[in-house]
């Protein structure tokens, strides 16, 4: 096995070291966009829009981008992506869907249908082969290219809905692994086809002790939950006493940091940490190298990525989409901003915008970070928080009370004829709420000036709830989001969090 080992990471590290051929990011788009026209030009969708008069003009992007317009989920699914539902062929790409992709972020409570063609299929694969490529970028010893990988996702058990299959996008991915990472993946077919998500973690926990597991997959709240179980079960101290060479954890979906403190408790020594951005519309961008915490977008892999400025002239306080805005290609980006992102892909999204607010670090290496979704964050009165400001607050506040925050949630309220923030935070550590106040709010004018601002004009006050982190998770259950990529809403509105406000108030009550 140790030659096996040497075998793989020397043929990761000369497959990092060939050269390609070198495009600039404009071109490679520009490359990608003709592709997808030339192969849906004969579809509903594109003959309705005639692709095959954008493909003729030599300003094609251009034209492309006057002439189909920007679609929410609503829009594309009730005109489009409802015939391919319903069994109709060559609607938004060639043939039909097999797959879709269930989906509800984090705050909808119906189920979204999200195509998943063949060719997406085969481009997650090329991503996934990729960000494995750039491990050789990692000091990582050759015993680890030996060890299985545990991918904590969805159910492998699609259900099928006559010509097509629907479930998780993990559960899909999964269930269409290529033959050779058969060997290294864990917890197998057999466990990962269970559709109840608490039998399935009870069965993982079971096996561990069986298993040699290097790299850890999945949203961390879940591996998180896993770890507590499995060192429950065995009554370890950490999680290297059972897996000796856990090195990697893969993580995406959701902020880390936030986590970060208490997920640090269950381990022996430091991993590595590898973020990826793989959305049910597709694989945007994964970190590439170590230390830095920003991720490169795949810019050559069946995907067209076009960027709304995420600001006031755009976009309304509830974060709906204004007139048809002037969207930006990755080489017309300014570093630094707030971009809502949108999809052209081999899955037939057209101009699709998925929810995501990214920002560029890099523009000329195409490095990017979320930031937040359109509809999370806050600007009652123009304090602009997002949820990006929001988990580096709480991580500073569990860094300075030296206290855990496993889930939080928060939202806008009227208060004495303006404004105010209603925070609930969950954790099981004994704390002030009263202190957990002054110092988040303390942090937050740090981190946002226009927050700092309005605290002292329209918006008047927050207040914290401090609650067990159990209420956050049988919130989850109630609502039938336990699992896999279900991650809690950090941003509350309306109805959802009048809602939400009962639900604790009930639980109290019981506790």
């Amino acid at each position: 096995m140790p030659i096996l080992g040497s075998i793989i990471k020397r043929g990761i590290a000369l497959r990092h070291r060939i050269t390609f051929e070198r495009l600039n990011p404009e071109q490679h788009q520009r490359k990608v966009l003709r592709q997808l026209l030339r192969k849906a030009q004969f579809t509903l969708f594109g003959n309705s829009y005639k692709f095959s008069k954008i493909l003729a003009s030599k300003q094609f992007v251009n034209k492309f981008r006057l002439t189909i317009p920007v679609h929410d989920y609503n829009s594309i699914f009730a005109t489009w992506w409802n015939k391919s539902l319903h069994n109709q062929e060559d609607v938004c790409w060639p043939g039909s869907v097999k797959y879709f992709a269930l989906s509800s972020g984090t705050s909808d409570s119906s189920s979204k249908h999200i195509p998943v063609t063949k060719e997406m299929l085969h481009s997650i694969q090329r991503a996934s082969v990729r960000q494995i490529i750039s491990l050789a970028k990692y000091n990582l010893d050759e015993s680890l290219f030996t060890k299985g990988i545990l991918m904590l996702g969805g159910s492998t058990h699609l259900h099928q809905k006559g010509r097509y299959f629907e479930g998780d996008l993990s559960g899909i991915t999964a269930s269409n692994l290529p033959f050779w990472f058969q060997h290294f993946y864990k917890p197998g077919k057999k466990i990962a086809q269970s559709k109840d998500w608490n039998a399935k973690l009870n069965e993982i926990v079971d096996k561990a002790s069986k298993w040699d597991i290097g790299i850890i997959v999945g949203v961390p709240a879940w591996v998180q939950l896993l770890i507590e179980k499995i060192l429950d079960k065995y009554n370890l101290k950490n999680i290297h006493e059972i897996w000796p060479n856990l090195s990697i954890y893969v993580h995406g979906g959701v902020s880390f940091e936030p986590y970060k403190k208490g997920f640090e408790k269950l381990l022996d020594r430091p991993l590595v940490y590898i973020e990826t951005y793989l959305a049910s519309e597709g694989f945007i961008a994964y970190q590439d190298e170590p230390g830095n915490k920003s991720m490169k977008l795949i810019i050559n892999n069946g995907i067209f990525f076009e960027f709304i400025p995420f600001n006031e002239d755009n976009f309304t306080s509830d974060g709906e989409l204004k007139s048809r805005p002037k969207t930006y290609m990755v080489h017309e980006v300014a570093e630094g901003q707030d971009y809502a992102i949108i999809l052209t892909t081999n899955a037939g999204a057209w101009r699709y915008l998925i929810g995501d607010v990214i920002r560029f670090t890099s523009k000329e290496k195409c490095e990017i970070v979320i930031t937040g979704r359109t509809k999370h964050y806050l600007s009652l009165c123009g304090e602009h928080l997002s949820v990006d400001n929001m988990n580096k607050a709480i991580e500073m506040v569990s860094e300075s009370l030296n206290i855990e925050v496993n889930e939080f949630t928060v939202s806008g309220i009227p208060h004495e004829s303006l404004f105010a923030h209603r925070w609930y935070i969950g954790t099981d550590d004994e704390v002030d709420p009263g202190l957990f106040r002054e110092v988040l709010d303390e942090k937050l004018k740090i981190l946002n000036d226009d927050y700092r601002v309005e605290r002292n004009s329209a918006l008047k006050d927050i207040f914290v709830e401090v609650i067990p982190s159990s209420i956050f998770y049988n919130w989850m259950n109630l609502n039938n989001k336990i699992g896999a990529q279900n991650k809690f809403p950090r941003v509350m509105k309306n109805l959802q969090f009048s809602q939400w406000e009962e639900f604790v108030k009930k639980e109290l009550q019981h506790t």
